[in-house]
């Protein structure tokens, strides 16, 4: 039962100094939790059996995972298959003792938190811990609420660090994030489909063209998911050659093979109790389609250089360009594998089946590059809009992102015009001008109506639609541009 905020401060007043006369664990367990331990892992180091026993219990009793060693070796060896939060380790000890074990770890790349204790030097030996490396010191002999607070302050402390690595993590991943624009029939249908799916922790395979936003798509089910609060992972499978991808994936052990000079957790670890993302799964090569397999099946990864299993809870969104239905007729792909991926399939059109969204999506690009590039840019002109909603985006969506990237470092006025797209793609004003030269028409007349309705649109949308800037641009009077703005219909 806990008591009120004034009772706590008192009491860790005393404890810094003031009044620190407690017994075992009685105000610890008046106090109630500090802090919730996040199932931290700490390793007790001692050649003391009683010691052990008596401080496992300890940190048990408040929420923590103990292992123990009787001496630094055994410490190590524990350290090279598994991983802890903190190392509690007494100095004095045969053998290796507890400064050297802390160089030791540091020189392994271990990245625990070390908390040394000891009944000599006190002082000059907390100073030297301190240099080395050592988180904190406590001298022996302590009374076991020392050493629950201590490790609390720890734990806080380790909890920050974790929630400032996942937000730095989280922020640059959604740096220049592309948002799901569902302007189109199909999109809105393929949204409400993944908010039915987002709940549930089955797997999911993610198709379509390169470019359509398979990974946007997957980020979307992740932040309305109930792990939103886990790590986004992604990883592109065909990037990163086969060895060297399953040293990503499922981490490795010091020394497993040449240049681990430190143990490094994989990805399916760090996407514990958050998502995976796999993009381009069917790169991946046959040895690791059978261990992703096992992954799926167990919820258990080994590093490699490990005789040990790790149980993580991590969702598998795999996506692809490719036609795995081939890919398994060609072995390149195992059909098991993808019967374990395909619990949830999304098929995400390509860009030239939706025109609909690409009035939107320029919007959106326009606005983010605006705070990219610090530009000002207000809009496009009509005739830009119409080039890119009749383009072919073979590239599909990101490729109409570039596009309009490249425009607005082009546009000197803050309207994009026809100058500023590429080439390629074909403005249909003057396709419509083209076709009345191509064809058997040979009327000037009407090929010059057409090409004068042309030029008074786009002086109008570069002016923004002020009337007499655009006369003076096409060099005609005030009242010729209203008559031909009336004669031509122009909006």
């Amino acid at each position: 039962m806990g008591v009120n905020n004034v009772a706590v401060t008192n009491s860790l007043n005393k404890y810094n100094g003031f009044e620190c006369c407690w017994n075992n664990l009685s105000l610890v367990k008046k106090l109630g939790r500090i802090t919730t331990i996040e199932s931290y892992k700490v390793l007790i180091v001692d050649d003391e059996p009683n010691m052990l026993h008596m401080l496992s219990a300890v940190l048990k009793e408040d929420g923590f995972e103990c292992e123990t060693a009787n001496n630094a070796q055994e410490a190590l060896e524990h350290v090279k298959n598994k991983q802890f939060d903190f190392i509690l380790s007494d100095v004095r000890m045969p053998g290796i003792d507890g400064l050297k074990l802390l160089e030791l770890l540091k020189e392994r790349g271990v990245t625990s938190m070390v908390i040394l204790m000891s009944a000599y030097g006190a002082v000059d030996l907390a100073l030297t811990a301190m240099r080395k490396g050592a988180y904190d010191y406590i001298s022996k002999p302590f009374k076991t609420d020392e050493v629950v607070l201590t490790f609390r302050k720890a734990a806080e402390r380790e909890r920050l660090r974790r929630e400032v690595v996942k937000l730095r993590r989280k922020l640059k991943h959604y740096e220049g994030h592309t948002k799901i624009v569902a302007e189109s029939q199909a999109m809105r249908d393929l949204l409400h489909e993944i908010r039915l799916a987002a709940p549930f922790d089955s797997s999911v395979l993610i198709t379509g063209e390169s470019g359509t936003g398979k990974e946007v798509l997957a980020r979307e089910l992740h932040s309305i998911s109930p792990r939103a609060e886990g790590d986004f992972i992604a990883i592109n499978c065909g990037a990163i050659p086969g060895s060297l991808l399953e040293a990503e994936l499922f981490g490795y052990a010091r020394g497993a093979f040449t240049g681990a000079s430190v143990e490094k957790p994989g990805l399916f670890e760090e996407a514990d109790h958050g998502v995976l993302f796999l993009d381009e799964i069917a790169n991946l090569e046959l040895g690791l389609q059978s261990k992703l397999l096992r992954m799926l099946d167990s919820g258990e990864v080994r590093r490699i250089g490990e005789n040990s299993f790790r149980k993580i809870s991590a969702r598998i969104i795999a996506a692809t360009n490719d036609d795995l239905s081939s890919a398994i007729e060609s072995g390149r792909f195992r059909q098991d594998l993808y019967y374990r991926l395909n619990v949830m399939r999304f098929h995400i059109p390509p860009l030239r089946d939706r025109k609909e969204d690409i009035g939107p999506l320029i919007e959106h690009f326009v606005q983010a590059f605006n705070e990219k590039l610090g530009s000002k840019i207000t809009g496009i002109s009509k005739p830009a809009r119409d080039a890119l909603v009749h383009g072919n985006w073979k590239g599909n969506v990101r490729e109409l992102q570039n596009v309009v990237e490249r425009a607005m470092i082009l546009t000197s006025g803050q309207v994009i015009e026809l100058e500023s797209l590429p080439g390629d793609i074909a403005p249909p004003a003057f396709t419509k001008a083209q076709q009345l030269i191509d064809t058997d028409n040979l009327s000037l007349k009407k090929a010059y109506k057409e090409l004068e309705k042309t030029m008074i649109s786009r002086a109008l949308n570069k002016t923004a639609g002020n009337r007499s800037q655009a006369a003076m641009l096409l060099e005609i009077s005030y009242p010729s541009i209203l008559q031909k703005i009336k004669e031509f219909g122009i909006t």
